[in-house]
């Protein structure tokens, strides 16, 4: 029946069953570290919170089943995701990466990995043949951000992964800002596929949580073993929120992508307005890509006001009412930030702007209110 299912019903029942103790339609809250055994090693399939629990357990079928893979992992956050993805690998291993992806990713590779003989070069994914210029012998990884944060470069996804095939490359992407209602890298060739579930899945800016899913039961056995043996897991009350976000993850997605839609547009007509960065344009260079990957265009989107600097920027998203200044994106309630001095402060001033990260762009996630109150609320704060 499962494979049967199309997306919006995997939302609500992909690899779900009613709970066998009482039939809770949810998966109740497993709030315990231990569970009894009647003999050494004799127990119901749970030893251990950190290794199973029955509540994360629900959250990562469903992880699995709305990414069309077979095996889910979850994580006390995006990063610790990321950060078992990495212990794959060994010292003296090179990793290629998308080179304006999000700044905590860009710390956890150079200032963490890098010490441990990780070598990563960050290349222009927008173009594929700079991901081919960039392999050696030692490439063991490539990974994808697409969109990108916070430029909103799409990267072919399936070119990408003809390129790893070829090369027997893992490929890893990061499917957050798309989320898996628009967008699945698993059926486009990827081996992993990454989720900050803080953001879309989770989709109420009340938890902290990080997925993997993955096809292949040989490189899930080596992230499982990762996931337990470093114990980035998350809480079974993360798990229980998170499975409840994905039930209105298809509803909540279509909105993002009506009022992004309408946002980016009124931006771009905009007379103040320089630059709006949005992969739903015509005119965004791989606009034909996000087209035949994506099944919208979501609702993240940046932009550049004309002739600000760095407080003219500031000044613009401190003026704001219905947005709220904030780190963090996804949730049903419109956020506003200032990439350079917020998400992507961790990567150095020259880096940052090498791909477009200046001090004048904001960044928007648009929520799920009425559009109309999102666009006074830009037409007030840009005056």
């Amino acid at each position: 029946m499962e494979k049967k299912l199309r997306f919006n019903s995997k939302t609500i029942h992909g690899g779900q069953q009613h709970d066998p103790a009482y039939g809770a339609v949810m998966p109740p809250i497993y709030q315990t570290s231990t569970y009894a055994q009647t003999t050494p090693g004799g127990h119901k399939g749970f030893e251990y919170s950190r290794t199973h629990n029955p509540t994360r357990q629900a959250l990562e079928k469903s992880l699995a089943s709305i990414e069309n893979g077979t095996h889910g992992l979850a994580f006390g956050s995006g990063l610790a995701a990321i950060d078992a993805v990495l212990k794959l690998l060994q010292p003296g291993d090179e990793v290629i990466s998308t080179n304006d992806l999000y700044g905590g990713s860009y710390r956890l590779f150079t200032k963490i990995f890098e010490g441990f003989g990780i070598k990563f070069h960050f290349v222009g994914m927008d173009h594929v043949q700079s991901v081919e210029d960039a392999i050696n012998s030692n490439t063991k990884l490539i990974w994808v951000e697409t969109p990108t944060n916070p430029m909103m470069n799409v990267v072919d996804i399936k070119a990408v992964s003809a390129i790893a095939k070829k090369h027997t490359i893992l490929l890893a992407v990061d499917n957050t800002f798309a989320s898996p209602y628009l967008q699945q890298p698993l059926d486009l060739g990827a081996d992993i596929v990454m989720h900050s579930a803080t953001k879309y899945i989770g989709g109420h800016s009340d938890v902290v949580l990080g997925a993997l899913i993955v096809n292949d039961d040989d490189l899930a056995e080596r992230l499982y073993f990762i996931q337990n043996a470093s114990g980035a897991v998350c809480g079974p009350m993360d798990s229980f929120l998170t499975l409840r976000g994905i039930k209105t993850l298809h509803v909540r997605m279509q909105r993002h992508s009506e009022n992004g839609r309408k946002v980016a547009e009124y931006l771009n007509n905009h007379p103040k307005i320089e630059k709006v960065f949005w992969p739903g344009f015509e005119s965004h260079p791989n606009h034909h890509i996000a087209k035949a990957q994506m099944k919208d265009f979501g609702g993240m989107l940046s932009f550049i006001p004309k002739g600000a600097d760095f407080k003219a920027a500031i000044k613009i998203i401190e003026s704001l009412k219905v947005f709220t200044l904030a780190e963090s994106l996804g949730g049903v309630e419109s956020l506003a930030g200032h990439p350079a001095s917020m998400t992507h402060a961790s990567i150095p001033k020259e880096e940052r702007e090498k791909s477009g990260v200046v001090d004048s762009l904001i960044r928007l996630s648009v929520g799920i209110e009425d559009a109309q109150d999102l666009i006074d609320d830009l037409e007030q704060a840009i005056g």
